[in-house]
């Protein structure tokens, strides 16, 4: 299904009927195309395919019809012309980075990413020759004074992780443009179906398909998608260096984006809910969600959003002693770092998820030590709140 053609439809069925490619067998459901390789009829035709002369698929590496499946599906989700799926969120990140930095490129970032992506930024793109400096999510000013000569990028995370700060996509693409840097944006905590950044003037959307892409916390995978020029040069370092998602995975998460509309609205729904008991309870000092009208940016959030989202942050009085003894006491709730699943989980930030940043950074970030991060699942709120109840 070319999904140019149909336009009109709703993300519900985009979700289940885009990327579907039948084999001569019919297939109703998607395929799974566990192969390493593929046959060619001639010497010539192999020629052509590997010269790209002609379509076709040669190598799992960087040509597979699952993984071409689930491109095509979340490529029409998220309005953009293309998509190349990777092994993993952070392999997106890698790829898109090695695809459009070189040595001597400036990067501003958000303040707020995520603790795995300041590592690859300070340790590893640092490494070789590519500068980066931070400005607040929330603060577009920042971001217009960070910018230097030889800004290439802007690298935006909204909502942020862990404190579902919202940046402004359209106000930062404008000032990315206006110094000629591409605009690249984290869409994990939202998906395409509570926000589309491509349409706010993002030049790029990369995605951590672990997440609620597969939604059941069943495999890895990652995407950069946006126009097919930008997209091009990420697909061929793909090629070249290999971090390629696998076609089981891809028919996994392919399968989960069937459902990832009602989801999304279910996980909206129980972390809505959840998000104001906490904020009644006197144990908590501040709880961060951006469906509460109390959340600095909830006006922008109901403008940019078609939901708050599933992640809930809150502190605890008591610092990181009462964090980690709330965590300890919940019955229900998974202790994982992981999110985006079905299952609720829970985790204190500081220690996990951004434990290799400096304390200083995180000072920075707003990451304190009673800082609790919850990733509210599809099980009924009340008993998630009757676990957290015990705990308090």
């Amino acid at each position: 299904m070319n999904f140019d053609e149909f336009d009109d439809l709703h993300p519900d069925t985009l979700a289940v009927r885009v990327g579907t490619l039948r084999s001569e067998f019919g297939e109703h459901s998607d395929a799974m195309y566990l192969t390493s390789s593929f046959c060619v009829g001639s010497a010539e035709e192999a020629s052509l395919k590997f010269t790209n002369q002609m379509p076709g698929y040669i190598y799992s590496r960087f040509s597979n019809p699952t993984v071409t499946a689930f491109e095509q599906r979340l490529a029409a989700l998220e309005g953009g012309e293309a998509a190349i799926a990777t092994a993993s969120g952070m392999a997106a990140i890698l790829s898109l980075g090695m695809a459009h930095l070189k040595a001597g490129d400036h990067v501003v970032a958000s303040s707020g990413l995520f603790g795995a992506t300041i590592q690859l930024f300070n340790t590893y793109f640092s490494k070789f020759g590519v500068e980066v400096s931070y400005a607040a999510p929330t603060d577009t000013a920042a971001w217009a004074a960070a910018v230097r000569p030889n800004t290439k990028l802007f690298f935006l995370e909204t909502p942020s992780n862990p404190l579902t700060d919202v940046a402004d996509i359209a106000a930062i693409a404008a000032i990315a443009h206006e110094h000629a840097a591409l605009l690249v944006v984290d869409n994990c905590f939202c998906t395409p179906i509570l926000q589309q950044p491509l349409k706010l003037g993002a030049d790029l959307v990369v995605h951590s398909g672990t997440k609620y892409l597969d939604g059941q916390g069943r495999v890895l995978g990652g995407a950069v998608v946006g126009r097919k020029e930008l997209v091009d040069p990420v697909y061929l370092f793909l090629r070249t260096a290999g971090p390629s998602l696998s076609p089981f995975n891809a028919w996994v998460m392919l399968k989960g984006l069937e459902t990832l509309p009602l989801r999304m609205r279910a996980h909206c729904d129980n972390a809505l809910k959840l998000a104001q008991w906490l904020e009644t309870q006197p144990q908590i000092e501040r709880v961060y969600y951006p469906g509460l009208p109390s959340h600095p940016q909830f006006e922008l959030a109901a403008r940019q959003q078609n939901g708050g989202g599933g992640i809930v942050s809150f502190e605890v009085k008591g610092g990181k002693e009462a964090a980690w003894k709330l965590v300890d006491a919940v019955k229900l709730m998974s202790r994982t770092a992981n999110l985006g699943d079905t299952r609720t989980t829970i985790t204190h930030p500081a220690t996990t998820t951004h434990g290799r940043v400096s304390p200083e950074a995180r000072a920075a970030a707003g990451i304190r030590d009673g800082l609790i991060r919850i990733s509210v699942g599809l099980e009924h709120v009340g008993d998630l709140i009757a676990d957290l109840q015990q705990g308090l």
